[in-house]
């Protein structure tokens, strides 16, 4: 590749190759080349990443698990392990910031830059998204992929067809080239339902939906779905590399492997919710003004109540007290209950508020056990100091697990 035909790539999207999957087999090297399903078991269960060698046999993310093993008996289920996602996430992210200010996160695996001021110190657009994925490899022993373009929708289009492993550049000159032979399918915004809409028009790949009046599709998908699919298909992208803005709320929550109607068990859980928020926000160095809870029924209806502090904290046990206070005041008569979550909002940097002080506290209170607790997790393994009433509570209750190997390693 020329410098002169990656003129005008200035935007990247990297994208990590099946993050949560690849994240388990570097915790598992014994199950490389092996297929890797990350999900949950049971008749809920879902598919949330997979191995190559899994997709292979069809397998997918969102879909059942059940259905996943049919199709791949062989594949090994992991629980999988968000703490840790998140934790490799942040170095991810921490590189590209290294590279450029200009870094629009998407998820926890994909981000897009803005390099258009970085050529003079790190080369050409392509030589950086080279560095990018020879620095994830070597300090995260994942692999990434990178599409090189002069928009955000062509760079990430670039990005999938790159995968596994790989870079693709799509020069201004050759977009044309490039996206008209894609199916519709490939465009921003067009779902099933659109693309059903599209194929008995008989538009079946973007060239072909290029060449019709903008106001046709218009009056097939609506008039702002027309005019964007319109453009999309000339490659016309303006959307600036938005910079991330920091943090607003941060939680967690799990779905029951079966309705549960007992409140102690709804305790227990929003007791380990609250404990993994609460040390969520310590590893940001954030502070919780408002605790929020989420409970959703047996049919599906959801609901949440929510309630601000006078003071904000960092500390499971005062997140856990709010909670319980919300549930306990909803006045369920044993009512099934699908899913719980606890969510802290309103996050403010915890070194720019003052801690209130109060009379007669002790010298070391519950933030101190909780900080050596975080201490311990990260030596010992997740888990290894928790709240005597979580010692023995299963992941997901309910649920089981199903792992290949009894003993995968060390814990992380």
């Amino acid at each position: 590749m020329t410098r002169d035909r990656a003129a005008g790539c200035t935007v990247l999207h990297v994208d990590m190759d099946a993050f949560f999957a690849s994240v388990e087999v570097r915790r598992h090297p014994e199950l490389a080349g092996t297929p890797v399903i990350v999900g949950g078991v049971g008749n809920r269960g879902v598919v949330t990443s997979a191995t190559y060698e899994a997709r292979r046999y069809g397998v997918h993310s969102a879909m059942p698990t059940s259905r996943a093993l049919r199709l791949c008996p062989t594949a090994t289920v992991l629980p999988g392990d968000l703490d840790l996602y998140a934790e490799v996430s942040r170095s991810v992210m921490a590189l590209f910031r290294s590279l450029t200010p200009l870094v629009e996160p998407l998820s926890l695996d994909e981000a897009f830059l803005d390099v258009s001021g970085s050529g003079r110190r790190l080369g050409d657009p392509v030589a950086i998204g080279e560095y990018i994925r020879a620095r994830v490899y070597d300090e995260q022993g994942i692999t990434c992929s990178v599409g090189v373009a002069g928009s955000k929708f062509v760079a990430k289009l670039a990005s999938t067809r790159a995968k596994p492993d790989g870079l693709l550049v799509v020069p201004p000159a050759e977009v044309m080239e490039f996206l008209h032979p894609l199916p519709v399918g490939a465009l921003w915004g067009v779902g099933p339902k659109t693309e059903e809409v599209l194929l008995r028009l008989g538009l079946r790949t973007v060239g072909d939906l290029a060449h019709v009046p903008a106001r046709t599709l218009q009056r097939a998908v609506g008039q702002a779905a027309g005019s964007h699919l319109h453009e999309l298909a000339w490659g016309r992208d303006s959307r600036r590399v938005v910079p991330d803005e920091p943090d607003r709320s941060t939680g967690a929550e799990e779905t029951f492997g079966t309705d549960v109607d007992d409140p102690q068990v709804i305790h227990r859980e929003l007791l380990h919710l609250a404990e993994r928020t609460a040390g969520r926000l310590r590893s940001t160095g954030h502070l919780a003004r408002t605790v929020t809870v989420k409970i959703r029924f047996a049919d599906f209806t959801t609901i949440t109540r929510s309630r601000t502090l006078k003071v904000p904290t960092d500390v499971g046990q005062e997140l856990y007290d709010t909670a319980r206070t919300l549930f306990d005041a909803l006045g369920l008569d044993r009512a099934r209950i699908r899913l719980v979550g606890v969510r802290a909002e309103g996050l403010v940097e915890a070194g720019s508020t003052a801690r209130q002080l109060e009379l007669g506290a002790r010298e070391h209170g519950r933030r101190d056990a909780e900080l050596a607790a975080d201490r311990a997790a990260r030596r010992f393994g997740a888990g290894a100091v928790r709240p005597a009433t979580l010692l023995g509570r299963r992941q997901v209750p309910g649920a089981g697990r199903v792992a290949r190997d009894p003993s995968p390693g060390p814990p992380r």
